[in-house]
């Protein structure tokens, strides 16, 4: 056994709860917002190219971003659940055949990904409401997303096996380099001082920061320092294994799939409204940051995943259940904080990214809206990966649709034709009502369906 297995098993399984969760999740935290920080500064570099139809152009990929991170996640997050169980029953060789099988799907989809949305990029960023006057920006953007593909897919699943071992520090090390690379090569690539590529220029440095980050994490995995080997005779992708990890991941890939049609269909109902590119090029900034709070309740979750993980796979009913009430209490106090300082900063935080009179009215109230109610995120988020990680998908997988999805989807269809530009911002606040109603009363099932499945097996149940 390597020095690393002892330190990552003294983590997952000894040290207190709380203090694990919070081990992991601050470094996983502060490499996602460093991640959230170079969107918002690609979005401020366009602002400053002083052209509204640019900044809607580029509103419009947010849903791609979102479609593509959930897609990320189908494989990423099943394999760092299951790992998780494999190492906590001690059985480092099953965990070393999930990761590397899925390190090379991640490759295969990622190709396909890149391939199938440049051959079809013009129809997809109209789907996701690009007007005739935006979408070429949307096109110049979008396409380097999807070279960007053959990166992110891999690097992410290797950054899911890192956590799933406790090793953030290196997950944490090629987010942030990334990151700041991303930040130092916006104005080379846009400028007239550099490559002057505009809107394209902004997404050609987030794609070269991203190969950098999946260098990073490759040369970690390649050099024999992680717990989980990468190891090529270890690479078997059964149909019945890739079912399983999809069916652990669908849920977490489901709440990003959610918030990409929400997004959609919420730049289809500005369509209809006065001001159209007005309130798309809002919701774009305000998209993004949102994508901050996401980061910030994703951050604290992969802190969690792991330890509730490993609880589970050893069948340590006392300490599964002390790291999933600090893990309540956690994202719900999160979510709150976010919420609170997006109400009260709404307008300056608007006029960081455009001076435009009417996008900073639209945004402010954009944004208040989006957050009126936000710890139901935190809360949906945190249940559903809790029931992934117990066994029961299934209903994982109602609770990732419900909030952007089943309760978000008939308010903002029917919303803004019957009440304009207010029915936008009452859809989000009214579905997120309905989603704490269902959290609320499935907590308890969600405690008993865990020590039963403990007890018995971890693949038992599907539901309450």
């Amino acid at each position: 056994m390597s020095e690393k297995e002892p330190r990552t098993q003294s983590v997952l399984s000894e040290m207190r709860p709380e203090k694990a969760i919070v081990k992991l999740a601050v470094p996983a935290t502060l490499a996602l917002l460093a991640k959230a920080v170079y969107n918002l500064v690609d979005t401020a570099y366009i602002g400053m190219l002083n052209d509204d139809l640019a900044m809607a152009g580029v509103g419009v990929t947010v849903p791609l971003l979102l479609i593509m991170v959930s897609i990320e996640n189908i494989f990423a997050a099943g394999a760092a659940v299951l790992a998780g169980r494999q190492l906590g029953a001690r059985d480092e060789e099953g965990a070393s055949r999930t990761v590397t099988t899925i390190i090379g799907v991640s490759v295969i989809i990622g190709a396909v990904l890149c391939v199938g949305g440049i051959v079809f990029l013009e129809p997809l960023m109209r789907a996701f409401g690009a007007t005739g006057d935006s979408l070429p920006y949307a096109k110049d953007y979008a396409f380097w997303m999807f070279i960007a593909a053959l990166a992110n897919l891999p690097a992410q699943s290797m950054n899911c096996a890192a956590r799933a071992e406790s090793s953030v520090k290196i997950s944490s090390v090629a987010v942030i380099t990334g990151a700041g690379l991303n930040i130092i090569l916006d104005p080379v690539f846009m400028f007239e001082f550099g490559l002057n590529q505009g809107v394209a220029g902004a997404s050609q440095a987030t794609t070269v920061s991203q190969f950098v980050t999946f260098f990073i994490l490759a040369w970690f995995y390649a050099g024999g320092r992680s717990v989980i080997k990468i190891k090529a005779k270890a690479f078997r992708p059964t149909w019945g294994f890739i079912r399983d990890v999809a069916v652990i991941g669908i849920p977490t890939a489901v709440i990003q799939i959610c918030l990409s049609v929400a997004a959609s269909l919420t730049n289809v109902a500005a369509k209809g409204l006065p001001q159209t590119d007005e309130i798309i090029a809002a919701y774009g900034v305000v998209q993004r940051l949102i994508l901050i709070g996401c980061y910030v309740v994703m951050g604290f979750m992969q802190g969690y995943q792991p330890v509730a993980s490993f609880a589970f796979g050893a069948r340590d009913e006392d300490r599964f259940h002390q790291s999933v009430r600090f893990a309540l209490k956690g994202a719900l106090v999160l979510t709150a904080l976010v919420a609170a300082v997006y109400i009260l900063l709404s307008r300056p935080l608007i006029l960081l990214f455009n001076r435009n009179a009417v996008i900073v009215d639209y945004g402010k109230w954009l944004l208040r809206s989006q957050v009126a109610l936000y710890p139901a995120f935190g809360l949906c988020y945190m249940m559903t990966i809790t029931y992934q990680t117990i066994g029961a998908s299934r209903y994982g997988l109602f609770l990732s649709l419900i909030r952007q999805g089943l309760f978000y989807v008939p308010f903002i269809l029917t919303l803004p034709s019957l009440l304009g530009i207010r029915g936008v911002y009452l859809s989000q606040p009214a579905a997120d009502v309905l989603t704490i109603a269902v959290c609320v009363l499935s907590v308890k099932s969600m405690k008993r369906i865990a020590s039963r499945n403990m007890r018995k097996t971890p693949e038992g149940a599907e539901g309450p």
